[in-house]
This record gives structure tokens, sequence and C-alpha cells, in this order.
């Protein structure tokens, strides 16, 4: 088996979906992530908060310089994440599908490096 990751990337511009909208949407990805439970193939799954939350760290001089951002201009960004075990890029790409359909969002799929 090879650890994937499955990145939601949220497009910028308009607001959320409105409630009823994103309730099903919710729905929708506890039901995919209930099928990957129930296929071994979860590993971890969760949302993140917009990239103006976030906090950078970088090293510079020896030291560790922190700074608000990134503040990068994008048209999208990581939304969430959902790191799943399959046995192929093929499997993985099934999963990713399943995902862009629950979330209503575009999914990366990605596999990690193989340490072996």
């Amino acid at each position: 088996m090879t650890y994937y990751l499955l990145s939601v990337v949220q497009p910028t511009g308009p607001g959320r979906p409105a409630p009823d909208e994103l309730e099903r949407i919710m729905r929708q990805v506890e039901d995919f992530n209930q099928e990957l439970r129930d296929a071994g193939a979860w590993v971890f799954a969760g949302g993140l908060h917009g990239p103006e939350t976030a906090t950078m760290l970088r090293p510079k001089d020896g030291d560790v310089l922190v700074t608000d951002g990134p503040f990068a201009e994008g048209k999208e960004y990581l939304a969430g994440l959902c790191l799943i075990r399959a046995a192929d890029l093929d499997e993985a790409m099934d999963w990713g599908r399943k995902a862009a359909l629950a979330t209503t969002l575009p999914i990366e799929v990605r596999p990690f490096v193989d340490e072996h």
C-alpha cells in the first residue's frame, strides 16, 4: 500500500455556498469519509482555515523568521486534505474522483515519496 494525499483546492473569489448547500456538501463529505473508513483506506482528513490565518516560519541566518502569511496572490489555496492508503495511483485517482464529487471542489492527488 502507498499513501496518497488528496488535497482539496478552494478557488478564491465569491464566498461560501448558501447554508443549505453547504450542509448538503458536508453530508456528502462525511459519507465519503465513511466509505474510506469502511474500505480501510482512511488515514486522516481535515479542513483548513483560510490562508489569512497562516504563519510562515523561514530559516534565515541560522535563525527562524516568523511572519504572517503567505500573502502570495493566488487563484486557489489548500482548503483541506485527506491522507489515504491505496494499492496504486489508479485506486487513489478513483478516491480522488469521489472526493471531487463529494466536496464539489478540485482535488489534487499526489503520492508520498517511497521511503523504502
